[in-house]
C-alpha cells in the first residue's frame, strides 16, 4: 500500500472569527492511501488548539509503516487530526476494494439528508445583525461568541433572524459568573443549546450550577477516553472527526456517549466536502449537526457535497465513500 499527503489550501468566503482569532482560509492535509490502483482519500484540518500544525501532522502520518491498517492505526496515532485523515482514506479504499459504500461496510443504515447548522463568525452586533437577517430563511443558525458584548451581539442575533433556531458557541471564551449571568437570556431569546462556555479542563462548575439550557461539551470531549469525565457537567457531546481521530472511534463514541445519557451533536472544523463526507453518516439521528464547512468556503473540492432546503446530502461516491 502506498500512502500520500498532499497540502491544500481553500479560501474563504469571507473572514471566520472565534474568540480565539480570525481566518481567511482553510489549509487542510488530503491523505491519499492506495493498493492495487485502488485509492481512499481522506481530509484533516490541524487545529492549534490541540498544538497541531500541518508539519507536526504530516510527521504523524509519514511515519506509519506503510502497510498499517484501520485497527492498527487506532493504537498507532492518538485520536487527533492525522490519524482522522488516515483513518478516513481506509475506510474509503476498503469500501472500494469490496465495492460498496463505506455505511454499508460499517454496518449503518443508508444515510439521508440532514439539516445543517450556518456559522455566523464572531463581529460586532451590527454586523452579526446583517449576517442573521442574510441568513435568517435557515432553519439552524450558530452564533459564535466568547467576548465582551455577547449580550448585544444575541440581542443583535435574534432581531435579524427572529424564527430561526439559534445555537451558541462560546469556544471557552466565558467564566462561570459569565454564564451564570447570560444563561436566563439564552433561555429568554430561544437558544437551544450553549457549546463548550468554560474552558477545557476548568469546567468543574458547571456541575454545580444550574444548567437551564443543555450545555455541550465541544473542547472537553475528544474521544471516549474523556466521556468520563463529562459526567455531572454536561448534557451533550460535540463529535468532530478531527478530535476523534477518524470515522473508527467517532462512531464507537457515538454509541457509548448515547448509552451514558447524553445527547449527540456533530460538528467539523472549518474544510472541505472531503472532510465533511464521513461525518455526515456520523451525524445521522444526531439531535443537532454542524457540518457547514463548505458554505464558508469560495471553494471546494472538484466534486463537492450538496446543500439545498433539505441540508447536506450523503456524499456522492465520486467525493468519497
Amino acid at each position: 500500500m502506498e500512502l500520500s499527503i498532499s497540502r491544500d489550501t481553500f479560501r474563504l468566503a469571507e473572514a471566520f472569527t472565534i474568540s480565539r482569532g480570525s481566518r481567511t482560509e482553510a489549509k487542510v492535509l488530503t491523505v491519499r492511501v492506495a493498493a492495487d490502483g485502488i485509492e481512499g482519500r481522506g481530509e484533516c484540518v490541524p487545529y492549534a488548539r490541540y498544538d497541531e500544525t500541518l508539519d507536526s501532522v504530516a510527521a504523524q502520518i509519514e511515519a506509519l509503516p506503510p502497510d498499517v491498517d484501520r485497527a492498527a492505526l487506532q493504537s498507532l496515532l492518538p485520536a487527533g487530526a492525522a490519524r482522522n485523515a488516515v483513518d478516513c482514506a481506509l475506510w474509503e479504499l476498503e469500501a472500494k476494494q469490496a465495492g460498496r459504500r463505506v455505511w454499508d461496510l460499517a454496518e449503518l443504515a443508508a444515510p439521508g439528508p440532514l439539516i445543517t447548522a450556518f456559522t455566523l463568525s464572531l463581529d460586532s452586533p451590527e454586523r452579526m445583525r446583517a449576517a442573521a437577517a442574510r441568513h435568517a430563511a435557515r432553519p439552524l443558525l450558530k452564533i459564535k461568541l466568547g467576548g465582551e458584548g455577547d449580550m448585544a451581539r444575541l440581542e443583535a442575533v435574534r432581531a435579524g433572524a427572529p424564527d430561526a433556531r439559534i445555537i451558541v458557541d462560546a469556544n471557552e471564551g466565558w467564566t462561570a459568573d459569565i454564564y451564570a449571568e447570560l444563561a436566563p437570556h439564552l433561555v429568554r431569546l430561544g437558544v437551544a443549546l450553549v457549546e463548550q462556555p468554560l474552558p477545557a479542563g476548568e469546567d468543574a462548575m458547571l456541575a454545580e450550577i444550574a444548567r437551564p439550557l443543555p450545555v455541550c461539551a465541544d473542547e472537553s470531549c475528544h474521544d471516549r477516553a474523556t466521556l468520563a469525565g463529562l459526567a455531572g457537567k454536561y448534557d451533550m457531546v460535540n463529535i468532530k472527526l478531527d478530535k476523534t481521530g477518524g470515522l473508527t472511534e467517532a462512531l464507537a463514541l457515538r454509541t457509548e456517549a448515547r448509552a451514558a445519557g447524553f445527547g449527540v451533536m456533530v460538528g467539523c472544523m472549518v474544510g472541505s466536502s472531503l472532510a465533511m463526507a464521513p461525518a455526515v453518516l456520523l451525524g445521522q439521528g444526531a439531535e443537532v449537526v454542524d457540518l457547514d464547512g463548505p458554505l464558508l468556503l469560495a471553494e471546494d473540492r472538484e466534486v463537492p457535497l450538496v446543500y439545498d432546503a433539505a441540508g447536506v446530502w450523503p456524499p456522492d461516491a465520486d467525493l468519497w465513500g
